[in-house]
């Protein structure tokens, strides 16, 4: 008979395992959860690893952002972040989840120590179909419905978020302190205690809220998050630029693939401060010839202004001069343009064929005489965190910047990390080249058995084409080598029948991800 002890030992991965695996080909498992690949990211506040898992049961992915020592520490400074692709991958205004995100990363850093654990549990668990239709329906409501009200009548509970991981992690890479966590929500430190994790205290993380946020700030607070600011906020409500009308799912006939959700609109943080004003806009906030006199003395509050397509107008403000202006003189119509966003329609559709959702963002209505703007945007997880380099965070932008500047325009999001490959493949491949196990990632791919680019690019069209009518388009790439390189993507743009009558490449030089 075999011994027990030994044999288990033999099966299972030890104690601290996912630290330091005992060769490069080590994949520890604990319960549901499988630890797939870690690298180093240099934040903007300082060095953190990343040790990426899996849920094997559900898919999801958790990566644990560490900074210092976390397993000779007594006590670690500790956050439980659910992603939220529309304020980290977007720049959507309506919540604080980006803000809270960048404030626990900081205080971790400060503190010199610490680990956030960044949970793909979109829409409190939802997922982001589920938080898209919330959205729907809170806009159509006039915000008479707030966020647990709309997850209610669509027969959800106000959280379905699961925190076992936690646990199994914790045992993969060797933590033993207790915690303090960063949050406003209760809810969380049951949830760690209930797993047996030693939670001495709770430290909020609270913001100033805005017009775009303060509804929702407002319900969850009432629904039991530790948060003052909400109540105490003199600011008003911002509503959608339009009205939003509800409506019930339903597949696209020419594409039954696909499950038309929700829609929805999104407010956008401007890009480098330069703010887009309307003509009818532009005179309220400046009256009187009043623009002159903000464009000079010792601190100018606007830096420049142009006039773009269909006469509007992109205004550039100084934002700290502004921000110590509307303090002073809060009545002032310049202050609006601290809270004018670009507006953006958002679409969410779910994908029967790979039970993912597809994102499209949409800007003005093209008429018979534009060439919308067009950008697929792949997903890059790790550029949701303040690294100190973002490339696809900047592509984001300048992709939105282009856009609005032309007044018509679409952006899809293809959610696969790696080139479609998916963030495991990805992570794996920043792995491989940090040790030396591969000079390149095509050597990474190569050895990963996964061929240069996977995207589904035919999705990516029937869903423009849904959206965008007009045969002739401009269409942004990152340069010339990346569309070389994309035999997939010219193939499926010809299929769809789209005219390409300009390229907007963002940069001549980028390398591809």
């Amino acid at each position: 008979m075999p011994d027990f002890a030994t044999l288990i030992r033999e099966f299972q991965h030890g104690f601290g395992s996912a630290r330091s695996p005992g060769s490069p080909d080590d994949r520890p498992l604990y319960g549901q959860t499988l630890y797939i690949a870690s690298c180093a990211l240099d934040m903007r506040f300082g060095a953190f690893r990343a040790h990426i898992f899996q849920d094997i049961i559900d898919k999801h992915y958790i990566i644990a952002l560490v900074h210092g020592d976390i397993c000779g520490a007594e006590t670690l400074y500790t956050r439980l972040h659910s992603s939220c692709v529309t304020s980290e991958t977007l720049r959507g205004i309506d919540c604080d989840c980006v803000q809270q995100l960048e404030g626990a990363l900081e205080v971790i850093a400060k503190k010199g120590r610490g680990i956030l654990f960044y949970l793909m549990q979109e829409g409190r668990g939802v997922g982001y179909t589920g938080k898209a239709r919330d959205r729907m329906l809170v806009q159509a409501s006039l915000d008479q419905l707030d966020t647990f009200q709309a997850y209610a009548a669509m027969g959800l509970r106000k959280d379905h978020r699961n925190y076992d991981n936690i646990s199994h992690i914790c045992h993969l890479l060797g933590i033993t302190a207790s915690f303090i966590v960063l949050t406003n929500n209760p809810d969380k430190l049951d949830a760690l205690r209930a797993q047996g994790i030693n939670v001495v205290a709770a430290e909020p993380i609270e913001f100033e809220p805005s017009p775009f946020n303060l509804s929702y700030l407002t319900s969850k607070a009432t629904g039991g998050h530790h948060l003052t600011r909400p109540a105490a906020s003199d600011i008003e409500r911002a509503l959608p630029p339009e009205p939003v009308t509800a409506f019930r799912p339903h597949a696209l006939a020419h594409a039954r693939r696909f499950i038309y959700a929700a829609s929805y609109f999104l407010p956008i943080k401007p890009v480098d401060n330069e703010i887009l004003l309307n003509a009818a806009q532009f005179p309220k906030i400046f009256p009187d010839g009043t623009l002159e006199r903000h464009l000079t003395g010792p601190r100018p509050l606007i830096t420049g202004y142009r006039l773009i397509r269909n006469n509007r107008f992109l205004v550039r403000i100084d934002k700290p001069a502004l921000v110590t202006h509307a303090r002073a003189h809060p009545d002032d119509p310049v202050t609006g343009l601290l809270t004018t966003p670009y507006w953006f329609r958002t679409h969410v559709y779910y994908d029967i064929v790979t039970s993912q959702d597809f994102v499209v963002l949409t800007h003005g209505a093209p008429g018979l005489a534009d060439i919308p703007v067009i950008r697929i945007h792949s997903e890059s997880l790790f550029n949701r965190f303040p690294l100190r380099a973002v490339a696809n965070r900047d592509k984001m932008k300048q992709s939105i910047h282009h856009i609005v500047t032309y007044g018509v325009g679409a952006m899809l999001l293809l959610h696969n990390d790696g080139r479609g490959a998916g963030f495991g493949a990805y992570a794996t491949d920043r792995m491989m080249s940090e040790t030396g196990q591969a000079l390149s990632t095509d050597e990474a791919y190569r050895k990963l058995g996964v061929g240069y680019d996977s995207r589904d690019y035919d999705a990516a069209m029937l869903l423009l084409r849904h959206h965008i009518p007009n045969e002739k388009i401009q269409m942004i790439m990152n340069s010339p080598a990346s569309l070389v390189k994309k035999n997939e993507y010219a193939a499926a743009l010809n299929a769809h029948k789209f005219d390409i009558e300009k390229w907007i490449f963002l940069d001549d030089h980028a390398d591809e991800k």
